[in-house]
């Protein structure tokens, strides 16, 4: 079965990259990369969420690249990113040094906003040495530490265990996902997006999903079913900012709540009411503020990167 392609019209459409590269993560792993905007200009890294990819941020690099330069990089079996055996938080992390080393220059440094599995993989890196070179300030985005399970409202069940049992079964199915049909949209929306999603929003984030291998799917599914990042969150030192939609059935505000009571420097959290899991797609404009201006805040304009040789 073919893979739907993203949007071609909209915010919603990716934008051209200015260049594309290859990451090599610390196992050997090529990760595709995306540049967008001016060298030179305040960086910032997007890393993006479970099932999705470089094409879930197309609203936030549309806007920002025209003064920052905003690079996004495809996860692991995501995307354009070639799937990997090796699925854990700790491949999370070796991927984000590997693509920070990769575009920045020695002691450059840049805003990291990563939405759900992007965020964890935030919190997952923040003790590495190149996270704590390059990264000057962090924005989480419908994200969470652990008991993502349990926590899950996506069946309306009272908590306990059968309604974990139950979401676990759903969230790691192998079931193939299939076209994006007006029944799929309605699923999708149901699950991760708030009730008063437009239409434009569905369908964008709809075709991202679809695209996700179900093995990869599958895999990483069971990486977020077993998260432990509770101790990760304390060695985000970086000034932090957590914006969470109060109709988020995947990562509930309760997870958004609990880091910023562990963040060392959480400088405040935006609950969207009426807004899903999708935060980015949903609530693009605030979003992209949020990460403007932690780099108007924290990142001042720096010298070209290093080059780095294009993939092929």
């Amino acid at each position: 079965m073919s893979r739907p392609a993203p949007v071609t019209t909209g915010r919603y459409a990716p934008p051209v990259p200015v260049r594309e590269l290859t990451a090599v993560s610390a196992d050997g792993a090529p990760l595709h990369v995306e540049v967008h905007g001016p060298e030179g200009a305040p960086a910032v890294v997007l890393a993006h969420g479970w099932t999705c990819s470089t094409a879930f941020w197309a609203a936030q690099i549309r806007e920002l690249a025209a003064g920052h330069r905003v690079i996004a990089y495809d996860q692991r079996g995501h995307g354009r990113t070639p799937a990997s055996p090796a699925c854990s938080t700790e491949a999370l992390a070796d991927d984000l040094e590997a693509v920070l080393t990769a575009t920045l220059a020695p002691g450059e440094r840049a805003v990291v906003a990563g939405h759900s599995m992007g965020g964890m993989t935030v919190m997952a890196a923040a003790g590495r040495p190149a996270f704590r070179e390059h990264a000057a300030a962090v924005l989480l985005c419908s994200t969470g530490s652990g008991r993502l399970v349990a926590e899950s409202t996506v069946l309306p069940l009272r908590p306990g265990r059968p309604r974990t049992w139950m979401t676990a079964r759903i969230l790691g199915t192998r079931a193939p996902l299939g076209p994006v049909t007006p029944l799929a949209r309605r699923i999708l929306k149901y699950g991760t997006m708030g009730p008063a999603s437009a239409p434009d929003m569905v369908e964008a984030c709809a075709r991202v999903v679809h695209a996700c291998p179900r093995t990869v799917r599958h895999a990483w599914s069971h990486v977020l079913a077993g998260l432990d990042l509770d101790d990760a969150v304390r060695e985000v030192r970086v000034p932090a900012e957590i914006v969470v939609g109060a109709a988020d059935r995947l990562t509930p505000p309760v997870h958004a709540r609990a880091l910023a009571a562990a963040l060392p420097d959480c400088r405040g959290v935006t609950e969207l009411p009426g807004v899903g899991h999708m935060t980015p797609v949903e609530a693009p404009d605030l979003v992209t503020t949020r990460i403007r201006d932690l780099v108007a805040a924290h990142v001042s304009a720096q010298q070209p990167a290093v080059p780095v040789e294009e993939s092929a």
